[in-house]
């Protein structure tokens, strides 16, 4: 079991969670963990037993050497951070690790019995796919939920995937299994690039937590990285005739998929956005 240190008392929080590894396209879910631990300043409470669930020669501890000049291995593992983000009234908690090699369902048991345990009321997990999506375009999510009530009140859809699985689909079964209400968002990543990192996608999965929690996220350099990510593949596109005409075949298609309503309510859910981090940019009286 996780050993939780000094148990805060949270306000009805929020449990996000994403892992590295099949469920992780680019590591765009990921690296939205890592940006809120940064921006939040979340602090570590507890981590699985990496003994527990990892083979060690597929994901191999790191040496390296400390602040203090020591040398010290770190393990592969799975961590759960707390935080209270300014301008929301409720916690959240952070579960951000690897997706394990063994033992799959006891891990899941064991991250939400933490979870439990710190009060956590609603999970929401982070994935990231490769698609025939053009990087020329914004970054497509879907949305589903477990719960008909979610699924109304965010307007997302229950999944009808069937197929092949990672750890975010077994940790979202696990939590229908214990009826805890789960929500998933997953980014399309341009399969064509599909080395790491790709700020685009991770900045598109920031915009849905916004909207799910109602709170602007501090985006940082995330913003200059994504629109430098796009202007790096613009000029590989554009020195291989091939690539470039792929990318305007899925421009085509995708400009003729998206219906003028559907654009028009994502310009809104964005503008809405920026006006929120105006208004939270505004300095208060003197």
């Amino acid at each position: 079991m996780i050993e939780i240190e000094d148990l805060p008392e949270l306000r009805d929080p929020v449990v996000i969670a994403a892992f590295e590894g099949w469920n992780d396209a680019a590591d765009a879910a990921s690296s939205v963990l890592d940006h809120l631990v940064e921006v939040w300043e979340a602090r570590v409470v507890g981590a699985v037993d990496p003994e527990d669930f990892y083979d060690f020669q597929v994901n191999r501890p790191v040496v390296g050497s400390h602040a203090d000049g020591q040398r010290r291995i770190t393990w592969p593992s799975t961590q759960v951070s707390v935080a209270s983000p300014p301008g929301l009234d409720r916690d959240v908690i952070l579960v951000r690790g690897i997706e394990p090699n063994m033992r799959w369902r006891q891990f899941c048991a064991e991250l939400l019995a933490a979870c439990d345990e710190l009060g956590g009321r609603l999970v929401v997990t982070l994935g990231a796919l490769l698609a025939d999506t053009p990087h020329t375009r914004p970054i497509p999510v879907t949305g589903t939920a477990t719960e008909p009530d979610l699924v109304d009140r965010l307007k997302l859809e229950q999944s009808t995937y069937e197929g092949p699985t990672g750890i975010v689909g077994v940790f979202q079964d696990a939590c229908v299994r214990l009826d805890v209400p789960a929500v998933s968002y997953w980014a399309a990543v341009p399969h064509y690039v599909a080395q790491p990192p790709c700020p685009k996608a991770t900045l598109a999965l920031l915009g849905q937590l916004e909207d799910l929690l109602e709170v602007s996220i501090p985006l940082g350099e995330l913003p200059e990285d994504a629109r430098a990510w796009e202007r790096g593949v613009d000029e590989l596109a554009e020195e291989d005739e091939d690539i470039a005409d792929y990318v305007r075949a899925l421009e085509e298609s995708r400009d003729t998929a998206d219906l003028p309503e559907a654009s028009g309510e994502a310009i809104a859910r964005e503008f809405e956005r920026y006006l929120k981090r105006r208004g939270d940019d505004t300095p208060g009286p003197a």
